[in-house]
């Protein structure tokens, strides 16, 4: 282009993805001012007087001229303050106040203070993600948790004014040392839960098998502490896990210390969500609570007190391992793949059932509270655990338990275990979640042995199990088969299977 006009690369968040727009500038006579087109949100608008005052304080100067701001693609809609820098910088190039020299090889994403200043923006590892497929250098300011990722080519700005000598002279900061990011601090463990050895078992199954658990017990019996603590026996996300979920919790603004130290996401919101805030959603759309579980657990404390349409919600992305939202502007699709982990009191005062509290609510408000717990998501809900209070005596005096280590081995054997058996054999790695699947293929599918298919026949007519109800049952047989390392299902891991049922109603 001409020195009055001017073209860099940009991009702005769309989901968790950042998507490529292209900033122009042109200068022509007339009236003095900033115009921003290409369909900017009021985040993109009010640039134009952060830019004047960032301009000026770093000593350049505003071209009294009339300047238009072209962000390409026009049909797509720019949110977020992310292009402050990129705006600017073009303006300043196509004013040869700077060299060009090297931009057309960046990528430039910032917001900048008043004082000049470049701030970072949300969405660093999307920004990153994106400039490494292209082939460009990030340009932008340096976040305080900064997210090394190889093969990216980044430069940082602390302010407008390094720009003056050009690119090649803009300030790199040092690299995070990426040996530094898996050191582990550990800061629960299973060990601190005293007296729910079957419990932390039955945790353990849903951990090797990424099985969805409901804990049902009265307050105090530490369902919260068992749930808290899953993350510490789940084994250190995959490379390509751990980037989605960090591209995620950036675009979020989330914290990502942990996730970079190799740990998975443990995401707890209150009942009083929103559909929006625990699926997705917003204006502009950005991701929800399961989202944010991506690779980790979702604990839905205080199930039965979530609003019904807001758990239906659930059953989608439970099966599918993504949500997708449609607006006006297009499609939007999230990654959610997590482990539900949820906890409720059996019913409304809490204590039905307990052995030292007795229950003080009406059968029909025990009915009704009930049937909260049930529908079409109990049913995509494998293991269903009642959770007594432990005995006083072994909170006081100290009991030793399973602990987190312990567990984690049972976990890492049962899922290498898995891995090695269905290798070659994709029929095996099918969902077994329809109810019309007939006992032979069920039979096949699981490896039942000869007794062991007996006994889920027995069962299934005494607890009268629909079709849906026996996959159920052999999926957890199947998980703690493989944790004994077991190719075929055998009794005992059908009978374990069948506590795991609880209060379940067939």
């Amino acid at each position: 282009m001409s020195p009055q006009a001017f073209a860099l690369h940009a991009a702005c968040i769309r989901g968790v993805d950042a998507c490529p727009v292209t900033v122009e500038v042109a200068m022509a006579g007339g009236l003095p001012g900033i115009s921003i087109v290409g369909m900017a949100d009021a985040a993109v608008l009010e640039a134009r007087s952060r830019i004047r005052c960032a301009m000026r304080a770093a000593g350049f100067e505003v071209p009294r001229k009339s300047i238009t701001v072209n962000l390409a693609p026009g049909d797509m809609r720019k949110t977020g303050s992310g292009f402050d820098l990129p705006i600017a910088v073009a303006i300043l190039a196509a004013s040869s106040q700077i060299p060009v020299a090297g931009l057309d090889g960046c990528l430039l994403v910032g917001e900048l203070a008043l004082d000049g200043a470049v701030c970072p923006v949300k969405g660093e590892v999307a920004y990153q993600i994106l400039a490494r497929d292209a082939d460009l250098e990030l340009l932008g300011a340096r976040s305080e948790e900064h997210v090394a990722i190889d093969g990216i080519r980044q430069g940082y700005l602390r302010s407008l004014d390094e720009m003056r000598s050009g690119v090649e002279a803009a300030h790199r900061a040092r690299r995070v040392d990426a040996d530094l990011a898996r050191v582990s601090t550990e800061c629960c463990d299973y060990a601190d839960v005293l007296g729910q050895e079957m419990v932390k078992r039955g945790i353990a199954v849903a951990a090797a098998g990424d099985l969805g658990l409901l804990m049902i017990g009265a307050p105090g019996s530490g369902k919260s502490m068992l749930a808290r603590r899953m993350t510490t026996i789940l084994p250190e996300l995959a490379a390509s896990d751990q980037q989605d979920a960090l591209r995620i919790h950036s675009v979020a603004g989330e914290p990502i210390e942990d996730l970079m130290r190799g740990r998975r996401p443990f995401r707890c919101p209150h009942h009083s969500i929103s559909l929006a805030g625990l699926i997705g959603g917003g204006r502009p759309v950005r991701p929800g609570e399961i989202s944010l579980a991506h690779g980790g657990v979702l604990f839905l404390d205080e199930l039965a007190e979530f609003p019904a349409h807001v758990l239906q919600g659930l059953r989608q992305p439970l099966e599918e391992g993504q949500v997708r939202i449609v607006r006006v502007d297009g499609l939007y699709a999230f990654p959610a793949s997590f482990q539900l982990l949820a906890a409720s009191n059996p019913c409304p005062c809490g204590y039905l059932g307990d052995r030292d509290v007795p229950c003080t609510c009406r059968p029909d408000g025990v009915q009704r509270y009930r049937a909260k717990l049930g529908g079409p998501l109990a049913d995509r809900i494998d293991l269903m655990i009642d959770v007594a209070r432990p005995d006083p005596r072994l909170i006081i005096e100290g009991a030793q338990g399973l602990d987190s280590a312990e567990m984690r081995r049972w976990v890492s054997k049962g899922r290498s275990f898995r891995a090695w058996r269905v290798h070659g054999d994709p029929a095996r790695m099918r969902p077994h979640n329809s109810g019309e699947q007939t006992r032979d293929s069920i039979g096949r599918a699981f490896d039942l042995d000869d007794r062991a298919e007996r006994a889920v026949l027995d069962l299934a007519r005494r607890t009268h199990l629909t079709g849906r109800g026996i996959s159920r049952l052999c999926r957890i047989a199947r998980t703690i088969a493989d944790m004994e390392e077991s190719m075929r299902i055998q009794t005992e891991h059908v009978l374990e299977a069948a506590m795991y049922q609880g209060r379940r109603q067939q």
